[in-house]
């Protein structure tokens, strides 16, 4: 199957674990047509029918057909053809290409999420002006997508930018073996780093049961458990950046989910993460998203260029 060649309108579909959103953009990357609909989730059916109902209110406003391209929280692997890694669990090891490509007739691109992401802000955000760009996802759990040239890096193993899963660098003693990670591990960085984590940790230092934004507000206003809770996390998330950093010097790596809102960060991190870093002068930026929650749905229309 080829892309369509009677429109330059792109679609894209963010499939997310509450909620599902579709974005129409133009050729100059205008949002044209958006909606948000809820997840159903655990039933893999729903998700087809969901996606093939979003798709055709959008081509009947534009009146054209258009290309696809859908960000998943997992990946398709290679050899199989079928979802893996996956926090939506119902669709690992289900055919979601395939099935999505008979249901639309007509191809379809998927990729993580986290890489439409980086793709997006890459593309017409926070990136524009890098060539390499790590994405990053602070939310409700932690990934992260790596763009070059304004393309996603999959990888050989469509693994590329699976961050959220390696150990926290350079572990203290009262950081090791670390909690326990859904993916089966002990100290990942997702388990220090996801928004829930961070609630954890402000109630064990003796707060209350707050969101990040709460704590961070708190925190703004003089509160000292709030503001040290956010220190030793702003210094967990350098030492996991300069990771990133002395692997991929990216030019700019972007923040993206709930915790990017946190203002601070984009100043005391970059100064936490210099000692990490294996050079003498640090360059990489650090910014906040241009386009917010709805960064990784644009990012999916983006999967497919202007032009066949």
């Amino acid at each position: 199957m080829d892309r369509p060649e009677q429109s330059q309108f792109r679609i894209g579909i963010d499939l997310g674990g509450t909620k599902t959103e579709l974005v129409a953009l133009s050729p100059s990357g205008k949002p044209i047509v958006q909606e948000r609909v809820s997840t159903r989730k655990g039933d893999y059916g729903a998700t087809i029918s969901t996606i093939t109902g979003l798709v055709q209110r959008a081509e009947n406003r534009i009146g054209q057909s258009c290309s696809i391209g859908i960000g998943i929280p997992g990946t398709v692997s290679r050899d199989t053809g079928l979802v893996k890694n996956a926090n939506s669990t119902w669709l690992i090891g289900m055919p979601l290409r395939r099935d999505l490509e008979e249901a639309l007739r007509r191809p379809v691109r998927i990729q993580n999420d986290a890489n439409c992401f980086a793709v997006s802000e890459a593309v017409d955000g926070a990136g524009r002006d890098g060539e390499v760009v790590f994405g990053v996802i602070l939310g409700t759990g932690v990934g992260a997508g790596i763009a070059i040239r304004r393309e996603a890096l999959e990888g050989r193993n469509a693994i590329a930018g699976e961050w959220g899963h390696n150990p926290l660098p350079a572990p203290r003693d009262d950081e090791r073996p670390g909690d326990e990670c859904y993916c089966g591990r002990h100290g990942c960085i997702e388990t220090f780093l996801c928004g829930p984590a961070l609630e954890r940790q402000h109630v064990s230092a003796g707060g209350a049961s707050l969101s990040g934004s709460e704590i961070a507000a708190r925190a703004e206003d003089g509160d000292r458990i709030a503001d040290a809770v956010l220190g030793r996390y702003e210094e967990r998330l350098a030492r996991a950046l300069a990771h990133v950093i002395n692997i991929l010097d990216p030019d700019i790596i972007v923040l993206g989910g709930g915790l990017s809102n946190i203002t601070r960060f984009y100043e005391t991190v970059p100064r936490l993460w210099e000692p990490h870093v294996f050079s003498d002068i640090v360059r990489t930026e650090l910014r906040p998203p241009v386009h917010g929650d709805s960064s990784g749905v644009r990012g999916a229309a983006w999967l497919w260029p202007a032009t066949a």
